[in-house]
């Protein structure tokens, strides 16, 4: 089948992958520009373009795709039977959704209805979802409220990452965007009722909130590493936050309730597992407080 693939995270790496192997004619991928990114702020491309770039495949960078009619001409040329979007970080406009015979197939990391939009494997694990997992859909002008092709459900736990959940669900929707052409199942509309909304993540976000139980505390922690990370102030620098559990206890929220980083939330406590300060690598709480003793009382912002 002749194709176009648009993605830009390592998230859609696995797709472009499956479907390159798969034998499908991949005319041409289109991702985010190469930007400034690491310490050094070097320009570097998208996973997905590295990734494009390793298998031989054409590749465009557009900076914006509506109003920008030479851009839309030039996909209409391609002729082809599908596209497949997968996190690519542009609205495509109506002329380009109808442009391939089959139209744009999305592969949507959650259950549809349930959260559309930018970061919703950060909102399933945020939210304390049972469940989250892949839907194939057909893509229309809305946001993610195209009818769709397929679901398939992924168990959460209370200890499931968002960083876990990617690699799965990354996986998973590459299996399944291959089934989708394959079997071209028939559409189903999203149900009427049921749609919440993940919005996109900022590093604002990051920052702990120790009025809040223990519990959302924990999950926070969970669904925003590796990105934005979350994090707290001790002692006038940032301290990462990478893992955490909710634990019993009780006192001031934002306070050290022993010296083994056990801090009080808006109910019951947080107990910090693995942190980062400012200029060292990461490590566990135990070797942490061996270089910085964080005494009963003291507290975080």
């Amino acid at each position: 089948m002749r194709l176009a693939f648009f993605g830009s995270p390592a998230f859609a790496v696995p797709a472009l992958q499956a479907l390159h192997d798969a034998g499908h004619a991949i005319a041409a991928v289109y991702c985010q520009p190469p930007r400034p990114a690491g310490r050094g702020h070097a320009v570097r491309p998208c996973a997905v373009h590295t990734a494009a770039d390793a298998l031989g495949l054409v590749v465009h960078t557009p900076a914006r795709l509506r109003g920008d009619a030479a851009a839309q001409a030039e996909f209409a040329a391609l002729d082809l039977d599908a596209a497949v979007v997968a996190a690519y970080g542009l609205i495509l406009p109506p002329a380009m959704l109808a442009a391939p015979r089959r139209g744009c197939l999305n592969i949507h990391a959650s259950l549809l209805p349930r959260w559309r939009g930018a970061a919703p494997i950060a909102a399933a694990v945020l939210a304390g979802d049972a469940e989250t997992g892949i839907t194939i859909m057909q893509m229309d002008a809305g946001l993610d409220t195209g009818a769709m092709l397929l679901q398939a459900a992924v168990p959460m736990t209370a200890t499931t990452t968002a960083a876990e959940l990617h690699d799965v669900l990354a996986d998973l929707g590459a299996h399944m965007i291959l089934r989708a052409l394959d079997e071209d199942p028939p559409a189903r509309p999203q149900p009427a009722d049921g749609a919440t909304y993940a919005p996109k993540l900022t590093r604002a976000d990051g920052r702990l909130d120790w009025a809040q139980d223990a519990a959302t505390l924990a999950r926070r922690v969970r669904a925003l590493n590796p990105w934005p990370g979350t994090f707290a102030m001790l002692d006038g620098g940032m301290l990462k936050i990478l893992a955490a559990r909710a634990e019993p206890g009780h006192g001031a929220p934002g306070c050290a309730l022993d010296d083994a980083l056990l801090v009080a939330a808006g109910a019951d406590a947080l107990r910090l597992l693995r942190v980062q300060a400012p200029g060292r690598a990461a490590m566990d709480a135990a070797a942490f407080l061996r270089g910085h003793p964080v005494p009963v009382g003291a507290c975080l912002a």
